[in-house]
């Protein structure tokens, strides 16, 4: 997309992509994104991806997306609140909020859609004449992204993993919008920073707004498939804060915590974090989240199902750091990871 298209876009008020939606206009608006799809169920009819805007006219414009996964919740019920809480009085510039972008996902539980199979943070940018998670990815990528100067993709471990809660960023795309990123995730005041490759999942969200040049953050809060209270309460005194100092939010109203931020841990996600069952059976932390580990130390193990004499399998750090991801279920086959480690960074990345 060329700028001077992504321009256009950004200032036309009404898109035929959107139901209840015109984008020029100030005030709370409750709309929807269209998904069109036929099948057994939804012959004839649009599946809706719930869109929220909130304008209080001219500048700057934060585009909050939740649901991704359908079983991260943490980011989904935030950004719930926000649209019933958040007025226009309270903004410099306009707050997009998808909360349930996969929505089929979010209906089902489900990590990935239950029409389609499709996993939306692995779909960017999308299709438009494409299936339902293709388009609601082109949805986000083609029609809500190039409006945003600022992008926040709330993720959990859902179902599958328990994530330190974390801010987690790509590294990049360029050395402005790197400490752009670095900022706000210091203002949304979760307790640690996760630093990855850059582009590290190229059809991710993260990825497509590294690649329109939007400032772009993501968020790991807890997971498990279920609600951290104390998280939850952590990035709901944060996000107005972050919000406020982008420019969105009035400072003389409600901008979270006025306490000072304490500085977070930095981790860093590197290729040897990952530590990978070879075996199938029943698996066995031997370490918690959030502890220190060294490289050799074991970590895990993985009992036999069905050979009752032979001794479990135990597997190993492959580096220094800190457990900063926990595998949830405990049935596993071969190649699941059952735990990261991630490097320590005794200060924030350069």
């Amino acid at each position: 997309m060329s700028a001077g298209t992504a321009q256009l876009r950004r200032l036309a008020p009404v898109s035929d992509s959107f139901t209840g939606i015109d984008f020029s206009a100030i005030g709370k608006q409750l709309g929807y994104g269209h998904v069109v799809h036929s099948d057994n169920v939804h012959d004839g009819s649009v599946i809706p991806v719930p869109v929220a805007v909130i304008s209080s006219g001219p500048g700057p414009v934060a585009l909050l997306v939740a649901g991704t996964h359908g079983d991260e919740y943490e980011g989904q019920i935030l950004a719930h609140e926000l649209i019933r809480e958040l007025e226009a009085e309270q903004l410099t510039g306009t707050v997009i909020i998808v909360p349930a972008a996969n929505s089929p996902a979010v209906r089902g539980a489900a990590r990935v859609s239950p029409i389609d199979a499709g996993n939306l943070n692995r779909s960017f940018p999308g299709n438009a004449d494409g299936g339902p998670t293709a388009q609601v990815a082109a949805l986000i990528a083609g029609e809500l992204l190039p409006r945003a100067d600022f992008l926040i993709d709330m993720h959990s471990g859902g179902s599958n993993a328990t994530y330190l809660p974390s801010a987690f960023i790509y590294r990049g795309p360029d050395e402005e919008l790197w400490e752009a990123k670095l900022r706000a995730v210091r203002l949304l005041g979760l307790p640690y920073v996760m630093v990855v490759a850059p582009l590290l999942e190229p059809a991710s969200l993260s990825s497509a707004g590294d690649l329109a040049g939007v400032l772009t953050i993501s968020t790991e809060l807890c997971g498990a498939g279920t609600v951290d209270r104390q998280v939850l309460s952590t990035i709901r005194g944060g996000m107005p804060r972050m919000l406020a100092d982008l420019g969105i939010m009035r400072r003389d109203t409600d901008a979270g915590d006025a306490a000072p931020v304490a500085e977070p841990q930095w981790l860093e996600l590197v290729p040897e974090s990952t530590v990978t069952s070879t075996v199938a059976g029943l698996f066995e932390p031997l370490v918690d989240l959030g502890e220190s580990v060294l490289a050799g130390q074991p970590v895990a193990r993985v009992h036999f199902i069905d050979e009752l004499d032979r001794q479990p399998r135990v597997f190993h750090a492959r580096i220094d750091g800190v457990v900063a991801i926990m595998r949830r279920p405990t049935l596993v086959d071969p190649g699941a990871h059952l735990l990261h480690v991630a490097e320590l960074l005794e200060s924030p990345p350069a």
